[in-house]
C-alpha cells in the first residue's frame, strides 16, 4: 500500500530528528529527500536545523528542481538529490549528512572498502570515496554519478556521507550501518590492526548473502589488499584484480614520513591521551 504525502512527511521528519539527536548534523548541515511521485520530490529546506523542523516546512520540486509548493526555498544542495533520482532506478529516498567517523574518514581521504565485517560485506559490501566537489553545486552529483550503480552509500570527500535506498527509512538504515562501520574501523585503527578476511572467508560470507536472495548483478563486493571480490563463484570474472591506477582510487596510497615526523606524531598522540586522562 503506497504511502500518502502526509505520511511521507512525518517521515521525513522522523529521519530529520534521528540524524540531528545523533550528533550528525549540527546548525543547518545535512537534508533529506523522498520521492512521492514520477516528477514530485519533497525535501528539506535550507537553512534550516534537522531536529526542530515541522511537516509543514518541507518543500516540494519537480526532477529539474523547480519549486512546487512550500514558503520556504529547498535545500541548497538538492542538485545532487535529484542526480541520483534521474540516473538510478528504484531510488526513492536520499539521506545526506556529516556522521562524524564517517566523515572523518572522508577528511582523510580513506574509503571504507576493505572485507572486514559480515554484516558490512552483506550489507552494503564497500563505501567509495567520491571525488571532492563545492558544495551546492554539479559537481558532487557529477562525482556520485560514477558509483551509482553499484553502491547505495557513498563518502563524499571533505564533505560527508551520502545513503539511498528505496524508502527514507532503508536509507537512513544504511548511513547507520556506514557510521558504526567507520567507528569500529576507527577503533580498529588505534588499537594498531584492521584483521581483513581471508578471500575465502570472504566467499562463505558472499554465498551466504547469495542465498538471502540479495542483489548480485550490481553488488560492488570488497576488496582484500588489490582484489575485489564480489562473488562465491572461484570461476567468475566478478573477482578481479585492480589496475594500479585504480588501487590509488580506493586507498591505497603509499605514506611516506621521516623518522623525525614519525616521533612528531607519536609524541602528539601521548600527549592527547595524557591529556584526556587527567
Amino acid at each position: 500500500m503506497e504511502k500518502t504525502e502526509s505520511q511521507h512527511r512525518n517521515d521525513i521528519i522522523d529521519i530529520c530528528k534521528r540524524i540531528h539527536a545523533n550528533g550528525w548534523v549540527a546548525s543547518n548541515d545535512g537534508n533529506v529527500s523522498v520521492k512521492i511521485g514520477p516528477n514530485t520530490i519533497l525535501c528539506t529546506p535550507t537553512g534550516m536545523s534537522k531536529g526542530y523542523l515541522t511537516t509543514d516546512q518541507l518543500i516540494k520540486v519537480n526532477l529539474d528542481g523547480e519549486q512546487i509548493d512550500g514558503f520556504l526555498k529547498p535545500s541548497s544542495e538538492i542538485k545532487m538529490h535529484l542526480d541520483v533520482y534521474k540516473n538510478k532506478e528504484d531510488v526513492n529516498a536520499v539521506v545526506h549528512a556529516h556522521p562524524p567517523y564517517a566523515t572523518g574518514f572522508a577528511v582523510a581521504g580513506i574509503p571504507l572498502d576493505q572485507c572486514v565485517m559480515p554484516e558490512i560485506i552483506i550489507g552494503l559490501g564497500s563505501i567509495p570515496l567520491t571525488e571532492f566537489g563545492t558544495p551546492s553545486t554539479m559537481e558532487i552529483p557529477q562525482n556520485i554519478r560514477p558509483y551509482l550503480k553499484n553502491y547505495s552509500v557513498f563518502l563524499l570527500e571533505n564533505h560527508g556521507a551520502l545513503s539511498i535506498g528505496e524508502d527514507v527509512f532503508k536509507a537512513y538504515y544504511r548511513m547507520e550501518s556506514l557510521e558504526l562501520f567507520a567507528k569500529i574501523s576507527f577503533i580498529a585503527r588505534l588499537l594498531g590492526n584492521v584483521n581483513i578476511l581471508s578471500e575465502e572467508e570472504v566467499k562463505k560470507v558472499i554465498k551466504v548473502r547469495e542465498q538471502f536472495g540479495l542483489d548480485t548483478k550490481n553488488y560492488p563486493g570488497c576488496r582484500i589488499d588489490g582484489k575485489i571480490i564480489r562473488t562465491a563463484d572461484n570461476n567468475s570474472d566478478d573477482n578481479f584484480n585492480l589496475s594500479g591506477e585504480s588501487k590509488n582510487k580506493i586507498g591505497d596510497q603509499k605514506i611516506e614520513v621521516t623518522r623525525d615526523m614519525l616521533v612528531e606524531i607519536i609524541t602528539a598522540v601521548v600527549k592527547n591521551v595524557l591529556k584526556l586522562k587527567s
